[in-house]
């Protein structure tokens, strides 16, 4: 089976195609929409990241009658009420990770409570056109200053809880595991192995 996922970001395709191999499933292969010929960004015009997920999804389907799955990602910095959430991708105004980062940490700048969490929703469409929902979370905090080389958008200011590096410091396969975005991948192979 070939599903589409619902980016053209090589960084989450990366992400779950590890995720993918280290669970030995057979016969499954994830591909970007430009294998369908879609190059721009789907519409994100809702206010959480299930709807958003969601009408990623039905957009990919109903336009090329495909398999495919999407994810919408939001970080939830609790000082921050929630925020950035479904804002996350630009939340400075602007798709910049530095910029993304460094406006969090100007809103933090005084902030003793840095606890957040990542939370990722997965919309999976299948042919017949049958939707599931999948959801990943990882709590952790958000450091005084970005570390890290490794990952993508906030990573180098999120630690994980149970770890004393950041996203941006840990290895790929680490990350993959116990990341959101692992966590809900999980949830997705686990249902594709009894499909």
């Amino acid at each position: 089976m070939t599903l589409v996922f619902a980016t053209n970001n090589p960084h989450k395709v990366a992400e779950v195609n590890d995720v993918l191999r280290g669970a030995n499933l057979e016969g499954i292969e994830v591909v970007t929409m430009t294998a369908v010929g879609h190059t721009t960004d789907l519409p994100e015009t809702h206010e959480t990241i299930l709807e958003n997920a969601i009408e990623k999804a039905e957009y990919l389907h109903n336009k090329y009658g495909v398999a495919c799955f999407s994810e919408d990602t939001g970080l939830e910095i609790d000082v921050l009420n929630g925020e950035p959430g479904v804002h996350t991708a630009h939340y400075s105004g602007s798709r910049n990770p530095a910029d993304n980062i460094a406006k969090v940490l100007n809103l933090m700048h005084e902030a003793t409570l840095r606890t957040a969490r990542f939370r990722t929703i997965i919309v999976l469409i299948l042919r017949g056109g049958e939707q599931y929902v999948f959801e990943g979370i990882c709590e952790g905090v958000i450091r005084l200053e970005p570390a890290g080389e490794g990952g993508f958008g906030y990573d180098p200011i999120f630690e994980p809880v149970g770890y004393n590096l950041t996203f941006a410091e840990l290895p790929m396969s680490v990350k993959s595991n116990i990341s959101h975005r692992g966590r809900a991948t999980a949830k997705l192979i686990d249902f594709l192995r009894t499909t």
